[in-house]
């Protein structure tokens, strides 16, 4: 099944302790379609500028990625540019040129308006809300925000998390959006909000899932589930960690004829695969190159780790 994907695609300078790169290819958009592609077709919307070549679009469509939804604007693509020098888990924005993306109005080409499963990246709630209103019949429906949302556009970020199936953002936003330090007691003000399923990122600590009474049809509510990160000897870039994880855990669930508690676990583990590939070289080189069989082979090292095949049992 297919993935709509609505979000930035973007150029990052970037710092950290391995190094600097400057201008390499970001934006959530993108590290979500190239983690997702590796196991359902994945379609993206968004705007780019001149600066975004033949070469750039190469990137996604290797991957079997649509890109008819991509605007090409007259200007300069969304750019930021940050620096993990002091701490890998906390980026410091050095600087954010919104340019062509500042006016950025999505449009679904009539071609995208049968995906399956719909996901709504980090980006202005209104427009967020706009495209879920032009997808009545997705199956499902994955949205992602951040705390200068939470902030100062709660009212139209409410609206957007009634009509969500899955929200997914990490502690911090967790509990800012629910205004409790207490995670397991933010988790439950924030599904009475809206979403059925909660899943908060940890960065390197890995992720928790927490189902509402909506979460599965038929099923009780379950128990919060954890799923551990890998540990890895050096993280070279975590800047596109927390989107990859997300294409990972969402384009694994599109794969899947079903959607059970143990479906829904398992796409966690997988989201988290995507993310360890993602940190492991700058921008999106990793995503890029990893194979399937990479991937599986990674998997069986988180099922060894947490032991997996129980918490399905």
């Amino acid at each position: 099944m297919s993935i709509l994907v609505v979000g930035s695609v973007a150029f990052d300078n970037i710092q950290t302790p391995s190094g600097t790169v400057e201008n390499c290819l970001g934006g959530a958009a993108t590290h979500f379609s190239l983690a997702a592609s590796y196991f359902t077709d994945v379609r993206v919307i968004g705007v780019v500028g001149k600066d975004f070549t033949a070469e750039h679009e190469a990137v996604f469509t290797r991957r079997g990625i649509d890109t008819e939804g991509i605007e090409r604007a007259d200007g300069l693509s969304f750019h930021w540019t940050g620096s993990y020098v002091n701490n890998l888990n906390e980026a410091q924005t050095l600087g954010t040129d919104l340019n062509v993306f500042q006016t950025f109005d999505p449009k679904i080409p009539e071609s995208c308006k049968d995906s399956e499963y719909l996901f709504l990246a980090n980006i202005d709630p209104v427009l967020q809300a706009r495209v879920r209103s032009q997808m009545p019949k997705v199956r499902m429906v994955c949205g992602d925000t951040m705390n200068y949302w939470i902030a100062d556009h709660a009212t139209n970020l409410a609206k957007v998390l009634r009509e969500l199936d899955v929200l997914l953002i990490n502690d911090g936003e967790a509990r800012m959006l629910a205004g409790d330090r207490n995670l397991v007691m933010a988790a439950n003000k924030i599904l009475s909000m809206g979403p059925k399923t909660l899943i908060v990122k940890h960065g390197e600590y890995g992720a928790t899932s927490f189902f509402g009474e909506r979460s599965f049809d038929n099923a009780r509510a379950l128990h919060p589930f954890r799923a551990p990160a890998l540990p890895l000897a050096e993280v070279v870039d975590p800047t596109g960690a927390g989107d990859s994880f997300a294409g990972g855990f969402y384009g694994y669930l599109a794969s899947q004829p079903e959607l059970t508690p143990a479906v829904f676990r398992t796409a966690m583990f997988y989201g988290g695969v995507m993310g360890s590939f993602a940190v492991e070289r700058f921008g999106t080189e990793r995503l890029q190159n990893v194979t399937r069989e990479e991937i599986d082979e990674r998997f069986k090292l988180f099922k060894e780790i947490s032991h997996l095949e129980y918490a399905n049992a």
